[in-house]
């Protein structure tokens, strides 16, 4: 066995007891070189399944006809090929457009329990440190690329880390590998090109082990964020949890824990936290933490972010994203309160006990509203609301049962959300804002 196929296996060891390996095949070099070294060790080893899948991404007319080479590549190997199209949003930045479009594809793919592996190798690992060091990264940016991460519901492995382009190359040529060329890869007008051939040849004239070394300080970078990881994590435990208003099912945290942490430790835990949940910000943008942060308790200020925003309310600041950033229907009349009932871009309702009689109708608030309560006669909702804490944000898409007329129920809170008996209550289940982000 070849030195490339010893370093794959041992790298992919502790993934053997996984469901499926699928790569992504680009039908490139290194996709190539991956792909027949898998197949190839699938024939004295037993692995899990073997796929490849290719996405097309229709940017150019070369492309057209690579899903056909990489078919015939797949057939020769007898592994299963799934050629995925997709659309390029237009945007800035064409590359990173196109990387979006490729993972997002790859995260819909991969599934519990299965591996998608990738090919980049450690040339790559440099070019992309240098690239990020460029552009100003903090310690999460240089530290580059990880060997695994989530994706989807499974994991991402990029196995050829450790290995040099050069090795790539010289088991292609000895194997008598056909691949296709990308004419992009040529253009320095991307920025990735520019370092590949431009500069990164100039480096390795002066300094030899530059890709090595610069390899190596991406994985001690890699362990100094995992030391962050842990901080914030820490700091992070004391903020998590609790609240008044689970129901709304949006992630949140305690802002007066975050509060007494230095600017440093705050920023850092929120950027742990922020993670999963949306694309992070550069330094500039930071400023809308401290407004957030800092703005009055009667303000409602928001940090608007690449897939989402932060909403203060109630002691905590709360990640809205999806359906929480769209307006909502008018409400609906509910013809058969034994069922549940949809509310269009806002969950749905339902009853628990005996539901009141009709004409029943869902609505939301317009100002104004009074509510009778028992013993303590009529009441203006806006008052109601404002005892309650419930955050502004929701307030609006809070439904209200009307029966005719008159305003019955507040849907979720204590003593509005149910008749005076108690024989029946008004729950609400509102929508989900989970992205499956990694």
């Amino acid at each position: 066995m070849n030195p490339l196929s010893v370093k794959l296996l041992q790298n992919l060891t502790p993934w053997r007891d996984a469901t499926t390996w699928r790569v992504a095949f680009s039908g490139g070099l290194d996709s190539t070189v991956l792909l027949h070294l898998l197949a190839d060790l699938a024939q004295n080893h037993r692995l899990p399944l073997l796929s490849a899948v290719h996405v097309h991404h229709g940017l150019q007319a070369a492309a057209d006809a690579w899903p056909s080479h990489c078919q015939a590549v797949c057939a020769a190997l007898g592994v299963p090929l799934q050629v995925v199209h997709v659309q390029v949003r237009a945007g800035a930045s064409l590359e990173r457009a196109a990387r979006e479009a490729r993972y997002g594809a790859f995260a819909g793919l991969t599934q519990a329990n299965e591996l998608l592996l990738t090919a980049q190798h450690r040339d790559d690992q440099a070019e992309t440190l240098l690239f990020r060091l460029l552009r100003g990264a903090g310690v999460r940016g240089l530290s580059a690329m990880p060997d695994c991460r989530p994706l989807g519901r499974g994991h991402l492995l990029r196995p050829l880390l450790s290995a040099s382009r050069a090795e790539l190359e010289r088991y292609a040529v000895e194997h008598r590998l056909t691949w296709v060329e990308d004419p992009s890869n040529a253009d320095p007008q991307y920025s990735r090109n520019y370092l590949r051939h431009q500069v990164m040849p100039s480096l390795l004239a002066r300094w030899p082990q530059a890709v090595a070394s610069m390899s190596r300080s991406a994985a001690h970078l890699n362990e100094a964020q995992g030391l962050l990881d842990d901080l914030a994590r820490m700091d992070l435990a004391a903020a998590e949890g609790g609240g008044d208003f689970p129901w709304l099912g949006l992630p949140s945290l305690a802002l007066a824990p975050l509060q007494h942490l230095s600017p440093a430790r705050q920023r850092n835990a929120l950027s742990h936290w922020l993670s999963r949940l949306t694309r992070l910000p550069d330094t500039d943008h930071w400023a809308g933490w401290e407004s957030l942060r800092d703005a009055a308790g009667s303000g409602q200020p928001l940090w608007r972010l690449a897939d989402g925003e932060l909403r203060r309310g109630g002691g905590r600041i709360w990640w809205l994203s999806g359906p929480w950033l769209q307006p909502i229907g008018e409400g609906a009349q509910w013809v058969d309160p034994l069922n549940p009932l949809p509310l269009p871009g806002n969950g749905y309702v339902c009853f628990s006990g005996q539901a009141p009689g009709g004409p029943l109708r869902i609505r939301y608030r317009q100002g104004g509203e009074v509510m009778q309560l028992g013993g303590r006669g009529h009441r203006d909702l806006k008052r109601l609301l404002n005892e309650s804490g419930l955050p502004s944000f929701a307030r609006g898409r809070l439904p209200l049962l009307y029966q005719e007329e008159r305003l019955l129920a507040a849907a979720n809170l204590p003593g509005f959300g149910a008749n005076a008996q108690a024989e029946w209550q008004l729950h609400w289940m509102p929508p989900t804002s989970d992205q499956g982000l990694s």
